[in-house]
């Protein structure tokens, strides 16, 4: 019983740190990334498809992304979709190849997104702390039924606690390395 609450503890809890590091990877920093296109929407044929269903994505270096749509009728629709994205980037077309320029990041907005960054990671450490708030709430309703003892209660609380440390420690570290990534361009 003890080992399923913790076990379940421990999952959601990883569920969380995956959930910022998603949200962490979507943060433009500078550097181009094919990450940053994957929630547009493209209208195609009635209905609204993601753009990697509809156009070929890929870096061509370090600061620029190229979108090649299957179809040639679909660069205007794709365009649209970019501009009223909230990526804050003016496709520039050549043909039937949308270019994406990464701009260098002004001081001012790396410091907007490092406030960002470090309210995702408090918002990461809010549901480690919800789960372990649940896994003990758990843990209690077993005492009072008297399915375990006093001591085995001390010492599940004592584990979901490192266990909560640890994940705590873990979002730390994830939003200081996105911190110092954003400052350092």
């Amino acid at each position: 019983m003890l080992n399923d609450i913790k076990r379940d503890a421990q999952t959601r809890m990883g569920k969380s740190i995956d959930a910022l590091k998603h949200d962490l990877s979507r943060l433009r920093t500078g550097r181009a990334s094919t990450t940053l296109v994957d929630g547009i929407k493209v209208p195609y044929y009635g209905s609204d498809m993601p753009l990697n269903q509809v156009a070929t994505v890929a870096l061509a270096d370090g600061r620029s992304i190229v979108i090649t749509p299957f179809e040639k009728n679909m660069v205007a629709p794709i365009e649209k979709a970019l501009l009223a994205s909230d990526l804050g980037i003016t496709p520039t077309t050549a043909g039937t190849v949308i270019r994406l320029n990464m701009p260098p990041l002004t001081e001012e907005r790396r410091r907007e997104l490092a406030k960002h960054v470090s309210h995702e990671g408090e918002n990461a450490k809010i549901a480690i702390r919800n789960v372990r708030r649940d896994a003990l709430q758990h843990v209690k309703d077993l005492l009072k039924e008297k399915k375990i003892t006093e001591d085995e209660e001390r010492k599940a609380d004592e584990e979901v606690q490192k266990l909560t440390d640890q994940f705590v420690k873990e979002v730390d570290k994830l939003a200081k390395a996105k911190e110092e990534e954003l400052m350092s361009m």
